[in-house]
């Protein structure tokens, strides 16, 4: 008998459901792969932890009144202790959001954990809600620019209220991209928490965004499990959640970074940001790199002129958080690098 009509099977809806549910069981499997890299690559400097804390509850919920719907939503943080630590001291510590609007914190940053556990930081790095390689619930709890927020500032709260060592009178945040639009509404909506911020080729302004990017990642916004509407359709959701609309509320001392080669968070943005930041008339310091090697990720590799460019960046962190033993020259660096 053959089905026909109302009767047959979607073999394509059912096909994009089985990719969809492969797709997310190896992305799993990679986190889970990366995860013992961590181990490998900074573990005779640090030591290494993941732990489940949690962040408000999900901001879409099908059926708010069903059992559990408005439980704090779980999710995953690593942190990162320096081996030497004296946990009769007080150490810094910097809260460290992830890019990508479906990213993870993964080794990618195996130099730049390096470095600042070197220098004497702990580190917390959210795995905030919409993160790959935690399944598609976890995929799809994603709120950019919204309670991913208040996620980060979780993870910053349990290493405050868990671990002694830490200072809470010298805590910092860093980011980039995505990490770095974290970074800003962090500061603006939590400016007594945070000493000092870097914010690297930040994600500024949505709307605009939403102008030069293509259909396809327009679409990871308007998914009927996110904002669930184009920005056309709700401008000033859009704008909530934009750093470069949240300026005002500016109080710590902030550093931006961006390129002009930047091939992901054009320029344009950034310059917008710098804009509004100056027309509020806010004490904060910016560089604009001309056409810097590596594009979007220009600070963030291996090669000289990227460290050069990051030890702008650890001297003006390090000015507000006084680490026990800071970067002050590409050799210490390098110790940084490959040294216990």
């Amino acid at each position: 008998m053959v089905l026909r009509g109302q009767d047959a099977p979607d073999v394509k809806a059912m096909i994009n459901d089985q990719n969809t549910f492969l797709q997310h069981r190896l992305d799993e499997v990679e986190k889970k792969v990366d995860d013992l890299l961590w181990f490998q690559r900074v573990g005779d400097v640090a030591f290494v932890d993941k732990v489940y804390i949690t962040g408000p509850p999900r901001a879409n919920v099908k059926n708010p009144t069903a059992m559990g719907a408005q439980n704090p939503l779980k999710f995953w943080s690593y942190v990162f202790i320096p081996k030497n630590i004296d946990v009769d001291k007080k150490y810094p510590l910097l809260v460290f959001p992830h890019g990508g609007v479906h990213g993870n914190f993964d080794t990618y940053y195996t130099h730049i954990i390096r470095e600042l556990v070197y220098q004497g930081y702990v580190v917390v790095a959210p795995e905030y809600r919409g993160s790959t390689g935690y399944g598609e619930a976890t995929y799809e709890n994603i709120d950019y620019g919204g309670l991913e927020v208040e996620d980060s500032q979780a993870s910053c709260e349990y290493m405050l209220n868990n671990y002694d060592f830490v200072d809470k009178s010298r805590v910092g945040i860093i980011g980039w991209s995505h990490g770095g639009l974290i970074t800003l509404m962090s500061i603006f909506d939590h400016p007594y928490t945070y000493k000092v911020a870097f914010a690297g080729v930040p994600v500024s302004d949505l709307v605009m965004r939403m102008g030069y990017y293509d259909d396809e990642y327009r679409d990871l916004y308007s998914a009927k499990y996110h904002i669930g509407k184009t920005a056309n359709q709700d401008l000033a959701e859009y704008k909530r959640r934009s750093p470069v609309w949240n300026v005002s509320k500016l109080k710590t001392p902030l550093l931006i970074h961006t390129n002009t080669a930047d091939d992901d968070v054009n320029v344009i943005e950034v310059e917008h940001l710098i804009q509004a930041l100056s027309f509020e008339k806010k004490n904060f310091q910016y560089e604009i790199f001309k056409d810097a090697p590596g594009g979007h990720s220009f600070d963030r590799i291996d090669i000289q002129n990227a460290r050069e460019i990051r030890l702008k960046i650890y001297k003006f962190i390090n000015g507000y958080l006084n680490p026990q033993r800071p970067i002050k020259t590409l050799k210490d660096m390098s110790k940084a690098a490959y040294m216990p």
